[in-house]
């Protein structure tokens, strides 16, 4: 049965669907020796289907990995700056097939998926199924009840509207720590944000997605999603993306 080459390649756990097409659009899949577009289709039972020369091949067990990523790592399979990757505190498990969900940069800390399950990447990434990721925030100064609101109308940075979905001010003495949430994952959005209104973010720690929290986890630590955990995170991605 042919599919979308972007779907097959997250299903053999290469990459997200997003990543796949990608990979598509730089040249790097090929189908029957040739290269393949964006909008190709293929039978993964009947097609050679090869991504960086390499033919893919169903996964024989999916893999979801709950990370807490520390300060000074990059979430990527590899980098050029020779940079530690979260991939790296990886020590007991076949890395080859994994690769992280959506990105926290070098300075971000906190909770992190890693899986070689495509389909279930883009479910959690996907900005119309809505899956809210919660940060705690430490900020320079103390936004105003109007700055706050700013940011959960929408502030207009780079030509992109970014928002908060809620933000709820946890304590301050000279700067102010806040709990953040989002159903988006644009690139440094809440440093972006908070820069724009006139508090550049000190801190920043993710502590729960979806319904998943951080519990006893510590920096470099990680566990394995639990197969309800992973059918909890699906069926609230799921039902979120009906109600749009």
């Amino acid at each position: 049965m042919e599919e979308r080459l972007q779907k097959i390649i997250a299903k053999a756990g290469i990459a997200s669907r997003r990543k796949a097409e990608e990979l598509i659009e730089e040249g790097r899949v090929f189908v029957n020796g040739k290269k393949a577009k964006l909008g190709d289709k293929a039978d993964p039972e009947r097609d050679v289907i090869k991504v960086d020369g390499e033919v893919i091949k169903p996964l024989k067990k999916k893999v979801y990995i709950l990370l807490y990523k520390p300060l000074g790592y990059v979430t990527t399979k590899s980098d050029e700056k020779h940079r530690p990757t979260v991939m790296d505190l990886l020590q007991r498990e076949e890395k080859k097939a994994l690769f992280p969900v959506g990105r926290l940069d070098i300075n971000t800390e906190g909770l992190l998926i890693i899986t070689n399950d495509g389909e279930f990447a883009n479910l959690i990434t996907n900005p119309k199924t809505k899956v809210e990721k919660t940060y705690l925030v430490k900020v320079r100064g103390i936004p105003s009840k109007k700055a706050i609101e700013r940011l959960l109308s929408g502030v207009i940075v780079e030509e992109r509207k970014l928002s908060a979905k809620k933000i709820t001010l946890l304590g301050h003495k000279n700067n102010a720590w806040l709990k953040v949430v989002l159903t988006e994952g644009k690139k440094n959005q809440i440093r972006r944000m908070f820069e724009k209104v006139g508090h550049p973010v000190v801190k920043l720690k993710r502590i729960k997605i979806g319904d998943i929290e951080i519990g006893d986890l510590k920096p470099g630590e990680y566990r394995r999603l639990t197969p309800q955990e992973v059918e909890r995170l699906k069926s609230l991605a799921s039902k979120r993306r009906e109600e749009k």
